[in-house]
């Protein structure tokens, strides 16, 4: 079986168990969702979704965001961490949307990069959801992790693993791929204490019993 072969049979099992894993961010435009991306940097999809409402709800706009007092939105988005930081990433993103792309988020993956806060990560992420275009894969800590118990990538740089990803894996997964990745990491294979006594996966994981705090069962 090759590495491709290997992969796509992972990929029909997680396909058949995740039939519907989507994007957790709650937004409403193309902006609110890169605004929410960019939030949800070491912190969890459900923290960002009681920030974002309150956000959005004062500043719905690139313009309104651009103009805002960083010290309120300071105070919006500080349950989610590093807020001092974020702060600067999401207005620095909004100015630079309202002066140089007329207000709208831009669709490639080279206009996402300039924006502060965007990296492949986040622009991946917009990029399928807001335009439906597959560039890559997102790797979050999630996807990052099965990629190594699964065998898909031994390299420890982001970048490096959505390479290795993408090599297994036909473009027109990409997208999909990184949910279906995300669910099974936060259902069964967690960081610290795997189920893989119940995992349908286990068979075909190198990692299968191996991780230290395996569980039998939930």
């Amino acid at each position: 079986m090759t590495d491709q072969e290997h992969a796509a049979l992972i990929d029909a099992r997680l396909r058949e168990l995740y039939p519907t894993a989507s994007i957790a961010l709650g937004y409403e435009t193309d902006f609110q969702l890169l605004v929410a991306v960019i939030l949800s940097a070491q912190t969890t999809d459900v923290g960002v979704n009681k920030v974002t409402p309150v956000l959005f709800k004062r500043f719905p706009t690139p313009e309104a965001l651009a103009a805002a007092d960083p010290a309120e939105v300071e105070e919006i988005v500080h349950p989610t961490g590093f807020f001092r930081n974020k702060t600067k990433n999401i207005m620095g993103a909004a100015t630079r949307i309202v002066a140089e792309y007329g207000g709208r988020v831009p669709d490639t993956m080279e206009d996402l990069l300039t924006l502060p806060g965007v990296a492949r990560k986040t622009a991946n992420i917009v990029l399928f959801n807001a335009f439906g275009k597959a560039e890559g894969v997102a790797v979050d800590t999630h996807v990052f992790r099965l990629a190594h118990r699964l065998g898909y990538s031994a390299e420890k740089d982001t970048d490096k693993v959505e390479r290795d990803l993408m090599a297994l894996f036909p473009r027109e997964e990409w997208g999909a791929l990184t949910y279906r990745l995300i669910e099974h990491g936060r259902a069964v294979c967690d960081a610290k204490r795997p189920i893989c006594g119940q995992c349908t996966l286990a068979d075909l994981c190198p990692s299968a019993f191996t991780v230290k705090g395996w569980r039998e069962s939930a």
